[in-house]
């Protein structure tokens, strides 16, 4: 019997199933089966493609969602239950998470029915936005809970899921929970439920179509919203004051919410309103205390039926809004006016030969490029001083001592006004004026694979709000443009076309790669906490334009299995593994997955490693330098491409093995394909032609050359990649 019946249920909703199911078919488990109820012939021929792996039962168009969840658990042979709209999907390895957590469950000594979880919510225009139900997962822990001891529980998003239903509940209570009235379900099992567990996981996401795409919203389905309340409220009233009252608070919330944002005709509010008034008072519960503030003053006029009041508080409020923001715009153009007279003035004052101004990666800190280079300015510059520019919310992460400005403040643009050299690894602010006896050094921070500057014009992806025309006058603004590799020198000049000198010198935060020691590396493993003898395989993803966040695009509970004991995944990622107790726990306990997203610098993660895994991200460039085994997963390298745009074909010049499933990636590593004689060519060839100016003495030549106004010639010459001895491995670290 498997552990959890995914059931994927209703039409092909604006082509999303397909998507949905390749997740699914993707990362196949042996106690999770995949049912898909499918309502209507596209969504039935959609699903009949990934048959026989996942069982299709086609449903005649029209089908109901209730009776397609009913035709699914009917067909399920799980423990537990899962509900998955059509429309919505399912993040990497979510299956796996809700199963794993809910075999746990089994251990525990009350009898859960309800497993919940976290999701994320989609809309036409922003994907993959946070619920918001975190914090309430995390609250509840990870035992088992009655309803009246976590009533709190019910103002999660009422969804059929973001919660995992136990199959003999669910069979138990299935004529009350089959109802096409989602919501009412949602909140249907949890009031049935004798115990629920939680898990603050993200394993769900809830797309929100847009709504004109969408059958107009009637009378009575404004009316049907206050008439689930009403239902479910009377099953709470006496034995259940905790969950009554919080329920109550969810109504009245979602009737005021609704009145005040959906557009009905005035006879329509009316009797919403009317009808509302009524379920508040009738449902109000003992000793209810309404909400301070403006909220109260909502709750109040709502019990009262006062619809005109209600009406009058709101164009009210409309216009308190409208004058606060008339002020807070007017303190804005004041505040701007001020400060951009202050800079003026400061642009008056003679350039500061000793004063360099310094920022990476918008503002955040002394990292990359710029922070070597200050790092070596002060070895062989000691005269010059340097400012960095940081966002107020990084200030508190400096390193002691470090001089800093927060931007906007007076002294920010003092510094920017006066100082001899302005250094950055992206741009500084569209008001920053370029004097003519100042430097500009624009350092970059990656190697570019995907497309830059003016050649993103063609990729709607890539160029979304960006504007070229400010784009060009601030690359004006350039006296050099440091490079890696000629191939960056080329890409650089052709989309940053500009007067700019390239400082064909290699990437200064590289040159730790030549001089880190056996106890440097050492010492960041056990930083880490990577146990000696442990292989250490950092998996770092990009971004992708096309995704609001990082989406994880592989099962790393099942990597970490495949790959053993011995081996500790370094993950630089995102919310995925943000600090809240997972399935993961286990593995991270035992030192076997290790959430390294908010550590830095990146450079000191790679000396960790003894491997990358990475997709389209620039830290191949940089690890190469290593010369250590990198294996590429590229399971969407033609969508990226489509839409990103490249410079070269990633799949023909990998440094590497490439994989294109996770079962390839198992694969490669299982099979010893990732430091073999293959990979170890590709890479040496990926080397000749990217790590080209890296030697390890970037920074030096970037400090002489700009800083101390030496020539050209003068400086270190670049030694070739073959003659180079990188910093030793892990493995060799150990040995000496």
């Amino acid at each position: 019997m498997p552990e959890l019946s995914v059931i994927v249920h209703g039409p092909n909703t604006q082509g999303h199933l397909t998507a949905l199911l390749d997740g699914l078919a993707a990362h196949p488990l042996p106690d999770v089966e995949v049912i898909v109820a499918a309502v209507g012939d596209w969504a039935r021929e959609t699903a009949q493609g990934y048959a026989p792996e996942l069982t299709v039962l086609p449903l005649p168009d029209g089908t109901g969602d209730a009776e397609a969840r009913a035709a699914g658990a009917a067909r399920a042979s799980g423990r537990w239950l899962h509900f998955v709209h059509a429309g919505d999907g399912l993040p990497t390895g979510a299956a796996r998470t809700v199963a794993e957590r809910a075999a746990e469950l089994a251990e525990l000594p009350d009898t859960v029915d309800v497993l919940l979880f976290d999701h994320v919510r989609s809309t036409w225009q922003t994907p993959q936005r946070p619920s918001g139900d975190g914090r309430l997962l995390a609250r509840a822990g990870r035992t088992a809970l009655a309803l009246n001891d976590a009533p709190h529980l019910l103002r999660l998003a009422p969804l059929l899921g973001n919660r995992a239903i136990r199959a003999v509940f669910w069979r138990t209570h299935e004529e009350d929970l089959t109802t096409d009235d989602e919501p009412f379900a949602a909140y249907a099992c949890l009031l049935h439920a004798d115990h629920v567990a939680c898990l603050p996981q993200i394993a769900y996401e809830h797309r929100e179509l847009r709504p004109e795409s969408l059958p107009p919203v009637t009378p009575d389905d404004r009316y049907a919203l206050i008439d689930r309340y009403e239902t479910l409220l009377a099953r709470t009233t006496r034995d259940r004051p905790g969950p009554h009252a919080v329920l109550y608070d969810v109504m009245v919330q979602d009737c005021l919410r609704t009145f005040a944002r959906s557009a009905m005709p005035d006879a329509v509010a009316r009797e919403f309103f009317r009808r509302a008034s009524l379920a508040a008072v009738r449902w109000r519960p003992e000793h209810h205390h309404r909400p301070a503030g403006l909220e109260g003053v909502r709750h109040s006029l709502l019990e009262e039926g006062a619809y005109a009041k209600y009406r009058a508080f709101q164009a009210a409020n409309r216009a308190r809004r409208a004058a606060r923001s008339a002020v807070r715009t007017r303190r804005r153009k004041l505040g701007a006016k001020l400060r951009d007279h202050q800079y003026r003035r400061a642009l008056g004052r003679p350039v500061d030969p000793d004063l360099a101004v310094f920022s990476a990666y918008w503002n955040r800190g002394v990292t990359c490029n710029p922070a070597a280079i200050a790092a070596k300015l002060a070895e062989l510059a000691p005269h010059i001083r340097p400012v960095w520019v940081v966002s107020a919310k990084y200030a508190a992460l400096l390193p002691p001592g470090t001089d800093h400005v927060v931007p906007g403040t007076r002294r920010y643009w003092e510094v920017l006004a006066t100082a001899k050299y302005l250094v950055n690894n992206v741009n500084f602010a569209n008001a920053v004026v370029k004097r003519p006896d100042a430097v500009h050094l624009q350092t970059h921070h990656g190697t570019p694979l995907k497309r830059m500057g003016l050649d993103q014009m063609r990729f709607p992806a890539a160029a979304k709000g960006m504007d070229f025309a400010a784009l060009l006058a601030r690359i004006d603004k350039w006296d050099y443009s440091v490079s890696a590799n000629s191939h960056s020198t080329r890409m650089w000049e052709r989309a940053y076309p500009s007067r700019f000198v390239s400082l064909d010198h290699g990437y200064p935060r590289n040159d730790v790669y030549y001089s880190a020691t056996a106890a440097d590396i050492l010492a960041v493993r056990e930083r880490l906490g990577i146990a000696p003898g442990r292989r250490a395989v950092l998996y770092a993803p990009t971004h992708r334009d096309y995704e609001a966040g990082w989406t994880p695009r592989l099962d790393l509970a099942a990597l970490a299995d495949h790959l053993g004991e011995d081996t500790v995944l370094l993950v630089r990622g995102h919310y995925f593994y943000d600090g809240s107790t997972t399935p993961l726990t286990g593995l991270r306990r035992a030192g076997r997955i290790i959430d390294v997203s908010s550590y830095d610098p990146v450079e000191e993660l790679a000396l960790a490693a003894d491997a990358l895994v990475t997709d389209y991200s620039s830290i191949m460039f940089d690890y190469a330098n290593l010369d250590r085994p990198i294996v590429i997963y590229a399971d969407d390298w033609e969508t990226y491409a489509t839409t990103r745009g490249v410079y070269f074909d990633l799949m023909a010049e990998a440094p590497g093995q490439v994989a294109r499933t996770q079962e390839e990636l198992t694969e490669i590593f299982a099979s010893g394909a990732w430091r073999d004689e293959g990979a170890a060519k590709a890479r040496a060839a990926f080397r000749r032609r990217f790590c080209e100016y890296d030697d390890g003495r970037a920074a030096e030549r970037v400090v002489r050359r700009v800083f101390l106004g030496e020539h050209e010639k003068s400086l270190p010459p670049v030694i070739p990649v073959d003659e180079r001895t990188p910093a030793p491995t892990p493995e060799e670290a150990s040995a000496r």
